[in-house]
């Protein structure tokens, strides 16, 4: 069976879809050695991330091993987690 999504590095708290993931599915994402099972909150584009676990508002999504934002609010294990709830973590710039 193909992987749905992938995760690069144990230290990430999101994965990346590898096809449109339909709102309900849910899917078991390898972590290295260890795996978690997501039931996905809402469809999750190609190429789009989602949470592994629940992130509280400024703590840091972890994409590569690497701090790529901030949450700018809660996002719950399953929930898409783009432009929307995520920020860099100097601000977007695009906001007064």
């Amino acid at each position: 069976m193909s992987q749905s999504a992938i995760v690069i590095d144990k230290k990430d708290n999101v994965a990346t879809a590898l096809r449109q993931l339909e709102e309900g599915r849910s899917i078991r994402v390898e972590i290295g050695d260890d795996a978690v099972e997501v039931t996905l909150l809402q469809t999750i584009p190609f190429g789009h991330k989602f949470a592994l676990s629940d992130v509280q508002p400024s703590e840091p999504i972890v994409k590569y091993g690497e701090i790529m934002g901030l949450a700018t609010k809660k996002i719950l294990k399953g929930e898409h987690t783009h432009v929307h709830n995520v920020e860099g973590p100097k601000d977007r710039g695009d906001k007064e």
